[in-house]
């Protein structure tokens, strides 16, 4: 069982225990558990009969467990001993059964039913006659409708699955049979059906005649009920059901010697009408070909059958023949026709077609070793029945063609997944489901190779489509055999020719690592003066709304960035198209990471509520043409879009920030009365631009380089492209979680961070505006006029730019003096402050608890001097101090614990105290209700 089908299974059981919401930890360490853990399972008598007697003993209702375990047995139901095997070991653990008990009870409560059995219920019916009050009716009714309304649902939902999974396992479309073939009910070779008794009502009892007498008569039965015919003195019996064996009735005034040796023929007549009906039934068309081809070989051998049964019938004319020589010549056959009717006994109680039938004619193949003619025989009928899964196999190994008209093969298409939605839809799954194999059609020999099997078909099949010819140099006949090596030694030749195939395809023709080098260039900012050059044109675009934006002019502005950049040495630079999405990042992000969570509904998107910017809404699209898009998937683009925003946005604060150290280098030609509120937005401006740039930093250089790295090597070594599609995942997976973008408490606090900066940006940008307009204007016309100016006039002009000085230096006192500004400035460092420490407590945190030290990197770069260490050590040593004294009050502690950052960035340090992660904790609603 691969990785993916355990944590499909795993994902499953969560969801039906109710515990995908409750329990913190994924399906995904519960499913690393699941593989570190599990062993082979060693099918023994031994231990399915220990496992089948303890649950028998812990079971309220042993004999019907046991009677439904041997019914399942009888119908060779697959897998039912591991199942039995696991059901005993959890008998044993309390702890599991108390918590499906109680899950139970929980849920029957929630819909209102009730567990208790039935017997319990209808034992508190009233005797037949008893007078009820209106209350006791009452109640009896509630808890008959309780129990029926267990009964209906658990019926109803076991049909509708029942029925889709028959619906979605099998699709035949089943030729239509002639009339007279269910008309005519002599076209059979076995008894007639209508016959219940003697025909001929003047036979007289055996018993009156001599023993010589009987023996001839007898003998004379015994072969027409050898053929199916309608015999006089032994008749057979009408059927009870549609499988049973038929039984014959004896006349019992028959001499005793003579009517043992009939019942020692008499299993032979019951066994061929089993065979003979098997056949006939089994040669329909909704039985499918494996079936067909084994009625084919049986049929065969109940020609020869029929052949000695003449021999004989001439043998007894001729006076040759007595009832010991016919029992002797009989011996051989005897044995044949049992098996063959085992055969048909164990197909017809398991309704089982294709790969199921093939499994029960190899298991009954091995159990006959030691009996040489009896292991022939199965031999025979089991290398008969493998011949039309056979081709059928060679078409899709060795062409990645399926022929299957009765759903018979384990591997099937769905028609309904097509590949061009690859580039379409997020959640399509072509390369997953469009092949998928089913389980209960792959033979027992061909289990261990069944994934490569499928991947091999699927292979050909996508070269196949791009218009190639397949021809596979290593293409033989497929003969089924008791030693398995063979057939595996071929179908591994073949895996191999086309995994390279299609490899050679993918990687040398289309060039798919060019194209992912490409799509690296643009989507994670590896084309450093593309994307400086493309914010610079479109930056007015990007500060409209998103309604007011013509899409044509972006494409434009792009492709004119894309000619005069280094990326036009790209021959792929045509493919990157813009895209403009119907919400941001941010709730992008979160929607994803809340998917069957409980914050599902509380980051839900409403679109009526969204009033996005450019620069909010835009990003990048890619096409991609088949077969590249089975690597390069639209749900690949989109992991590769949500790296491109973040990124795109981070350069975004960056380029704001500058743009504010630029406003402030103007600043620096007055001498301000105010400065000190001036240069406290100089240090939180740097020290924003700081943050943002280690982060872009460390996100460009420490994470993608190295991981991108790693792909690379990796895919130098790959095989198959299923190794592809892996190391691709494993790459775009790595990213956004080292990103931060998989948390989505991280992923919270950097937008905030980002958020203060854009607003920090602004509004200085604001407030230095004026001073930004007079300095330019000066700039300019001194440029252009300087040189023409005389000496007398360029003192005027220079008395002329000493008063424009003055005014605007008197303007900015103005504005600085202002005790808005002042608190304005403290407002964004304390909020800056604050975020900036709950990341790094976030990440200490968090890394702590799952051993990912990833992270810490950028906890180095932003705190390279201990800075924010001290002032987090400070914040553990305020809020212990706290936490120790005695407060009758619960709430005055709350409110007190809520002051617990310190006013200014200069409190000394502790010395007594030193920083534990995860002790500092901030409260709900301290940061989102002041952040500017």
């Amino acid at each position: 069982m691969s990785e993916f089908t355990i944590h499909h299974h795993v994902s499953e059981l969560m969801t039906l225990l109710g515990v995908r919401l409750s329990d913190p930890v994924g399906e995904e360490v519960y499913t690393e558990k699941l593989l570190k853990s599990r062993t082979p399972y060693i099918t023994t008598q031994v231990s399915s009969s220990q496992a089948k007697r303890k649950i028998a003993e812990s079971s309220q209702t042993p004999i019907e467990f046991l009677a439904k375990y041997d019914e399942l047995k009888g119908k060779n139901a697959r897998d039912l001993d591991p199942l039995v095997y696991m059901l005993s070991k959890l008998c044993e653990e309390d702890q599991t059964k108390e918590f499906l008990k109680k899950n139970a009870l929980d849920k029957a409560r929630k819909e209102g039913m009730t567990l208790e059995p039935h017997s319990k219920v209808t034992s508190q019916l009233p005797t037949s006659g008893a007078k009820l009050t209106e209350e006791e009716l009452s109640e009896i009714k509630d808890a008959l409708q309780k129990q029926a309304k267990v009964v209906d649902t658990a019926s109803s939902d076991f049909l509708k699955k029942v029925l889709r999974e028959r619906q979605v396992t099998r699709k035949v479309n089943i030729p239509q049979q002639p009339d007279w073939l269910f008309q005519r009910t002599h076209l059979t070779l076995d008894f007639m059906p209508s016959v219940a008794g003697p025909a001929d009502e003047n036979i007289i009892p055996l018993g009156t005649l001599p023993v010589y007498s009987q023996e001839q008569a007898v003998l004379s039965d015994l072969l027409l009920n050898m053929a199916g015919q309608e015999a006089r003195y032994i008749l057979p019996r009408p059927l009870s059901e549609k499988y049973a064996a038929k039984e014959f009735l004896i006349d019992q005034s028959l001499d005793t010697s003579v009517q043992e040796l009939v019942k020692r023929i008499l299993p032979l007549c019951t066994n061929y009408s089993t065979v003979v009906r098997f056949i006939e039934e089994k040669s329909s068309f909704e039985y499918g070909l494996v079936n067909h081809a084994l009625s084919q070989a049986m049929d065969t051998l109940i020609k020869d059958y029929l052949v000695m049964r003449a021999q004989l019938e001439q043998q007894m004319k001729q006076g040759q023949l007595t009832l010991q020589k016919l029992c002797f010549y009989l011996q051989p056959t005897m044995r044949i026709l049992e098996i063959l009717a085992s055969v048909a006994n164990s197909i017809n109680r398991g309704k089982c077609i294709g790969g199921a039938v093939l499994s029960l004619l190899h298991e009954k193949t091995a159990s006959m070793i030691g009996d040489n003619k009896s292991a022939e025989l199965c031999l025979y009928l089991t290398q008969s029945a493998c011949v039309p899964y056979m081709e059928i196999l060679e078409k899709w190994i060795y062409g990645g063609i399926i022929k299957d008209p009765f759903s018979e093969f384990l591997v099937e298409e769905n028609e309904t997944i097509q590949k061009e939605k690859l580039q379409e839809d997020y959640n399509d799954a072509y390369w997953e489901k469009h092949y998928s194999v089913f389980q209960e059609r792959i033979p027992v020999f061909l289990e261990q190779v069944a994934d490569k099997i499928l991947n091999t078909g699927k292979y050909l099949n996508v070269v196949r489509q791009c218009g190639r010819n397949v021809k596979c140099p290593f293409a033989e006949e497929l003969v089924y055999t008791v030693k398995e090596r063979r057939y595996y030694d071929q179908i591994e030749r073949a895996y191999s020719y086309a995994s390279q195939l299609l490899l050679t395809l993918l990687i040398e023709e289309k060039e798919l690592m060019a194209r992912l080098r490409s799509i690296k260039h643009y989507f994670l900012l590896d084309k450093g003066d593309f994307i400086v050059q493309f914010m610079d044109w479109t930056e007015d675009e990007m500060k409209q709304h998103i309604d007011d934006i013509h899409p044509s002019r972006l494409e434009s502005l792009l492709e004119l960035t894309l000619r005069t950049s280094t990326a036009n040495v790209d021959p792929f630079k045509d493919d990157l198209r813009v895209d403009l999405l119907p919400f941001d990042l941010t709730s992008q992000l979160l929607q994803i990471l809340a998917i069957d969570s409980k914050q599902e509904k509380e980051y839900r998107i409403d679109p009526t509520d969204i009033r996005l910017s450019g620069l909010e809404s835009f990003s990048f699209d890619y096409v991609v043409k088949w077969p590249t898009s089975l690597v390069i998937s639209r749900k690949a683009l989109t992991r590769y879009q949500i790296l491109f925003r973040h990124l795109f946005y981070c350069k975004h604060v960056e380029r704001q920030l500058c743009n504010v150290w630029m406003g402030n280098k103007q600043t620096k030609i007055y001498a301000l009365s105010k400065s000190r509120w001036y240069s406290a937005a100089f240090a939180l401006r740097q020290r924003m631009l700081n943050f943002v740039q280690n982060f872009e930093y460390y996100m460009m250089f420490e994470v993608i380089e190295p991981n991108w790295h790693s792909f690379q090597q990796n895919m130098s070594k790959v095989s198959n492209v299923d190794d592809v599609l892996a190391f691709h995942s494993d790459f775009l997976d790595s990213c956004l979680k080292d990103c931060m973008l998989t948390s989505t408490e991280l992923l919270r606090i950097v937008h905030k961070l980002l958020v203060v900066c854009v607003t920090f940006s602004n509004y200085v940008q604001r407030v230095s505006a004026t001073t930004t307009v007079e300095a330019e204007t000066e700039r300019l016309r001194d440029s252009s006029l300087q040189s023409s100016l005389s000496n007398k006039e360029r003192k005027v002009d220079a008395q002329k730019k000493r008063t424009a000085t003055k005014v605007v230096m008197e303007h900015v006192d103005q504005v600085l003096a202002d005790e808005n500004f002042e608190q304005t400035i403290m407002t964004f460092d304390n909020n800056f402050s604050r975020h900036l420490l709950e990341l790094l407590d976030k990440i200490m945190d968090e890394n702590t608890k799952t051993y990912d030290h990833k992270h810490f990197n950028i906890i180095y770069r932003l705190d390279f001097n201990g800075f924010y260490t001290e002032k987090l050590e400070a914040m553990s040593a305020e809020r212990a101090m706290k936490d120790n004294s005695v407060l009758s009050d619960s709430s005055a502690h709350t409110n007190s614990s809520n002051g617990s950052l310190p006013a200014s960035f200069t409190a000394q340090r502790p010395d007594s105290v030193r920083y534990v992660p995860g002790q500092y904790k901030p409260h709900k609603g301290s940061g989102s209700g002041s952040d500017r």
